[in-house]
């Protein structure tokens, strides 16, 4: 895997999320899903696992995409951060096992993402879940846009 600034708040942050953006314009369209990019960073930048939503499967979330590519436990999720372009789910129709639950069930101790999900779905609390399993999240609504622009085609134009 690639490698690229060491998770640390500010402008690594804003780097990998922008990469789960551009991961995020690879999703096979869908009226009935957002599309998504997450990326799973070791501490020392070492990329340990990314994808988009679709991407093997119909119903795959970006964030189950990423984590199904690192190896079971990796001892460096223990300091690793998620970055996702989009909330992490607490609800799906097509799996039993929402993000937050997926990213729960790994060391992972810090998730970043760059859009609260709208209620468009389902109503998410992705983050505080997160939060009240003493995680630490990051929202960068700063870089929101990029993801509302590959999300515009389910969007009314309040949401935009």
């Amino acid at each position: 895997m690639s490698a690229g600034p060491p998770p640390a708040g500010g402008d690594a942050d804003a780097h990998w999320l922008r990469r789960a953006v551009d991961l995020s314009r690879k999703c096979p369209p869908s009226t009935t899903a957002f599309s998504v990019g997450a990326v799973v960073v070791a501490a020392d930048g070492t990329v340990l696992g990314e994808g988009h939503s679709r991407r093997d499967s119909p119903h795959d979330h970006a964030e189950e995409v990423a984590l199904r590519e690192v190896a079971a436990g990796d001892p460096r999720l223990e300091g690793a951060t998620l970055y996702s372009s989009l909330e992490p789910c607490s609800a799906r129709s097509s799996r039993p096992v929402p993000c937050a639950e997926l990213v729960l069930d790994t060391p992972i101790p810090r998730v970043v993402f760059a859009w609260r999900e709208p209620e468009l779905f389902v109503d998410c609390d992705g983050a505080e879940r997160l939060r009240r399993a003493g995680r630490s999240v990051v929202e960068r609504p700063d870089l929101a846009e990029g993801v509302r622009e590959v999300n515009a085609h389910l969007l009314a134009d309040g949401d935009r």
